[in-house]
């Protein structure tokens, strides 16, 4: 299984982070490609993107001011697979792609993705009161994966945050 490509450059609005690519991803080369995930209709709901995407698209985000990456690069079937190596050298990569690239507001993609991230246990949804990086706004949503039990419309509330937070960021 092959890792897949990030899609960063400086001064983004948003770097969406996951846990790592799924195998359906590492098959297709492409971020959120497994079927079953709801990325690409949770951020068109939320008004993130103007229709949904489909995950062959994923590097048009950049287009829209927003990235993509993961905590961990190994294709894994599910992420309790990633080992706390991998979680640990993840954390310390994903800090310098952070302090490199500069972007308003790290998203991530699950609670899970930012207690690795972060070392914190209790993570309350939307922004942080103290981001990791200083100079960018730490954001946590919830995982768009198919098995997560939140309800659509409460996922989708969640993320709708993102484009007012990076509005107000914007005017600032």
């Amino acid at each position: 299984m092959e890792p897949i490509s990030d899609h960063l450059m400086e001064n983004l609005d948003v770097i969406f982070v996951g846990f790592n690519p799924s195998i359906r991803s590492s098959e297709t080369g492409h971020h959120y490609a497994n079927p079953n995930n709801r990325f690409w209709k949770i951020l068109f709901e939320a008004g993130i993107t103007p229709r949904k995407y489909v995950s062959s698209e994923d590097y048009k985000l950049l287009e829209l001011g927003c990235g993509m990456t993961n905590i961990v690069a190994r294709p894994t079937k599910a992420a309790d697979e990633i080992t706390k190596e991998e979680y640990q050298q993840g954390k310390e990569e994903l800090k310098k792609k952070v302090q490199k690239y500069r972007p308003k507001i790290v998203c991530f993609v699950g609670k899970g993705v930012y207690q690795q991230y972060s070392g914190k246990k209790d993570i309350p949804w939307g922004k942080q009161k103290e981001s990791v990086v200083r100079g960018t706004v730490d954001f946590v949503a919830p995982s768009s994966s198919g098995l997560v039990r939140m309800k659509m419309d409460e996922v989708v509330r969640i993320y709708k945050e993102l484009p007012l937070l990076r509005d107000g960021l914007k005017s600032k």
